[in-house]
């Protein structure tokens, strides 16, 4: 390939890919890339080409021009530097104000300019307006270096990294109100936060991203003070006089949904209230399907809980095999109703009748249930400070300031030292200014209001320029010996909710292969003793707990064994005697309780020839 070009040109050019494929090679890639990039700011490439040179570090190796035009490829946009001066000169802000020019003439103009990922390696940008020759660009505004999860964050340049990230994953957990259409939606699962509140202490990004019109949290007076130890290892205690009021409340919903097929020899499924009788298979109790009216579907506004049908329905044979069986007594239908699951409850919300792609009817039976606040829900700031509620402490229990002024949430201290989540301290206090003041207050990334001047706020409204403050113990009346940090701060609630997540068993359904019982909450499953735990048994010596959780109330089986060759041995009905393969009469069978996955895998290992055998001695 290639064979016109000098060698020298080989060895010391760029060699030039478009799209990962090798075109040529150039003598100066440097300046051709430079030369690209004012072709595209002239409008003479397209825009959305990406190209960017890479420079190996180690002596000899070729450089690389890469020219991308393939889709798929993010780009962000940024504003051109050029000679150590912005692009976006006073006349062009001042235009942008009176709205004689729009973002399509500023990137025809080439001030503004899309960038991929590869190209900005080969960027120097500033997000400030402190620009100097080396810089190629600017940030529009310093914020935009995060993204939508990161930026709604308060003073996040005040929190350790980490903590930034945690929030980043948390905010998509938060409930607000997510869609208008909220009464149409067909979501199978939803959450709808009731009485949600735009943030007092704000970032720009919030109102871009719609969390002003649609928030997703309520602002909380917060106290950071222990509380009988109930607020231990992130466990938060809330003011159960204000999850009365409305706090953290939120609607859950569960779409149900169940459509009648059309099968071959004109059968279909029929939505009907299921009737006991000797051809109907799989009846659940006259009790399941109380709640159904004429045409098989639940009342709307009725109360269900976990086994109760919402949907009537039943169905032919899966087989036709299944006809010829039962010919005397005509072909028999199945019991296909749709139920609430085990361990929801809720109010019946909406029915939709409505057609399936194949034009089948179809039911949604749309379930609601109110959550409030308990033991277990997961609450979180947005400076990924998360915790469970471990207290709904009554008001009058709660401490309260000199102005009689009692606490939402009481957090922890020592969830702060090593967390270094100064955001949040930042946040309480210009939170607590912001209510004074009644006005927002901006803490967007690197640009948001100086703490220094909102806290002037409070101390002309007679507070503490430190945020703390005089406290009285609710229980006793008596002043607490320290002052206290309080302040407004910002909490979402997150969609793990322990009504979710609660689980017991104690008999239930086992594996067919293993014989062990299931596993999850959503099968019924028995909880998973596990190796630590079964280490701890044997630690502290308690064989009678290890022997009933792993042997006798998980998977105990009788088997028998030859006690001359050591192998399995089985009985014989017919002959009404225990009987080894290997011996013969000759053997001594008895029985042994083991676990059923030791009796699999002494057949597994028979199947691959190699033969386990068991050494019996009498029970001591």
């Amino acid at each position: 390939y290639f064979t016109d070009v000098k060698d020298s040109v080989k060895k010391d050019g760029t060699r030039v890919f478009v799209d990962g494929k090798l075109i040529g090679y150039h003598k100066d890639g440097e300046k051709l890339a430079s030369s690209l990039r004012e072709l595209r700011r002239s409008n003479k490439i397209h825009r959305h080409i990406g190209i960017s040179i890479h420079i190996p570090e180690q002596e000899g190796a070729t450089k690389r021009l890469y020219v991308n035009c393939n889709a798929g490829r993010v780009l962000r946009t940024l504003i051109v530097i050029k000679d150590g001066k912005s692009t976006l000169t006073p006349d062009l802000l001042d235009k942008i104000l009176k709205k004689l020019l729009s973002w399509e003439d500023l990137i025809r103009m080439g001030v503004i300019e899309l960038i991929d990922a590869n190209e900005e390696e080969n960027c120097f940008i500033t997000f400030d307006d402190k620009h100097v020759k080396k810089h190629t660009h600017a940030e529009i505004f310093p914020s935009a270096i995060l993204g939508a999860g990161a930026s709604i964050i308060p003073y996040p340049e005040h929190n350790q990294s980490p903590r930034n990230t945690y929030e980043s994953a948390m905010a998509k957990q938060s409930l607000g109100f997510s869609t208008p259409m909220m009464n149409t939606s067909t979501y199978v699962r939803q959450h709808a936060m009731l009485y949600p509140q735009t943030a007092i202490v704000t970032t720009r990004a919030m109102g871009l991203l719609g969390l002003e019109k649609r928030p997703a949290g309520q602002n909380c007076v917060v106290a950071v003070l222990p509380f009988d130890g109930y607020n231990i290892e992130d466990a938060i205690v809330l003011s159960k006089s204000a999850v009365e009021r409305g706090l953290g409340r939120t609607l859950f919903y569960r779409i149900y949904e169940s459509e009648s097929k059309q099968y071959p020899g004109g059968m279909r499924d029929n939505f009907e209230i299921p009737n006991a009788d000797d051809n109907l298979r799989g009846y659940k109790g006259e009790k399941s399907y109380r709640l159904l009216e004429e045409d098989g579907i639940v009342a709307s506004e009725s109360s269900v809980s976990g086994g109760d049908i919402l949907i009537g329905k039943t169905s032919p044979p899966r087989f036709m095999e299944e006809y010829r069986e039962l010919e005397s007594s005509g072909p028999y239908r199945r019991d296909t109703s749709i139920g609430v699951r085990p361990s929801e409850t809720g109010v019946v919300d909406t029915i939709i009748l409505t057609q399936s792609s194949e034009g089948g009817k179809m039911f949604k039976v749309r379930i609601r249930d109110m959550r409030l606040p308990e033991i277990g829900d997961k609450f979180a700031s947005r400076h990924g400070q998360k915790g469970v509620v471990g207290l709904l402490a009554k008001a009058e229990d709660l401490p309260y300031t000199a102005d009689g002024i009692s606490p939402d949430v009481l957090i922890n201290p020592h969830a702060f030292p090593s967390r270094m989540t100064v955001g949040m301290m930042m946040e309480s206090i210009t939170g607590k200014a912001a209510a004074m003041r009644g006005k927002k207050v901006d803490a967007s990334a690197f640009v948001g209001e100086k703490v220094d001047e909102v806290m002037s706020v409070m101390k002309d409204a007679g507070f503490k320029y430190s945020g703390k403050e005089i406290m009285y113990d609710g229980r006793t009346g008596k002043q607490f010996p320290v002052e206290v940090f309080i302040g407004v701060v910002y909490y979402q609630k997150l969609h793990h909710m322990v009504a979710d997540k609660i689980h017991a068993r104690a008999r239930g359904q086992v594996q067919m292969l293993t014989k062990q019982p299931t596993e999850g909450r959503a099968r019924g499953g028995g909880l998973r003793f596990g190796e630590m735990e079964r280490d701890c048994i044997i630690a502290y010596g308690a064989s009678m707990i290890l022997k009933d959780r792993l042997l006798d109330e998980s998977d105990k089986s009788d088997i028998f064994v030859c006690e001359r060759c050591g192998l399995v041995a089985y009985h014989d009905v017919k002959q009404r005697r225990f009987y080894c393969r290997v011996c013969d009469k000759k053997g001594k069978v008895s029985s042994v309780s083991v676990a059923y996955a030791f009796k699999l895998l002494i057949q597994e290992m028979s199947c691959l020839n190699i033969a386990p055998r068991l050494l019996i001695k009498e029970r001591v």
